[in-house]
């Protein structure tokens, strides 16, 4: 999996691109992990370019949502294919995780 952080605005966007698996977790914990100790308070994952996303993947997701809400971090996926949004919707973590159709809406969410 390929990842870059960028900031625009008042936004840090992380963009995935490729598999978010259990080999591949780490760099996205390692992502959040930084978003959390240098304070960032808008965080837009773009799921553009992510093909698949496996539990380890999603746990990296979950293990963050509490620090977030505690240090009053929004985040909000965007850009989710239907395959990927399956597997949220399937678990139930569509309604723990903001998700946008487009990083224009998730942006005017996070505002």
């Amino acid at each position: 999996m390929k990842l870059t952080s960028d900031k625009e605005d008042d936004f840090l966007v992380i963009a995935m691109e490729g598999d978010l698996d259990a080999s591949s977790s780490i760099i996205m914990d390692e992502a959040m992990s930084k978003a959390l100790k240098t304070g960032e308070k808008k965080i837009i994952v773009d799921c553009a370019r992510l093909s698949y996303i496996s539990s380890a993947g999603l746990g990296v997701f979950m293990s963050y949502l509490q620090d977030f809400e505690n240090n009053e971090i929004s985040m909000v996926l965007c850009n989710v294919s239907e395959k990927v949004l399956n597997v949220f919707r399937i678990l139930g973590l569509d309604s723990l995780i903001q998700i946008s159709s487009t990083k224009d809406e998730a942006k005017k969410v996070l505002l």
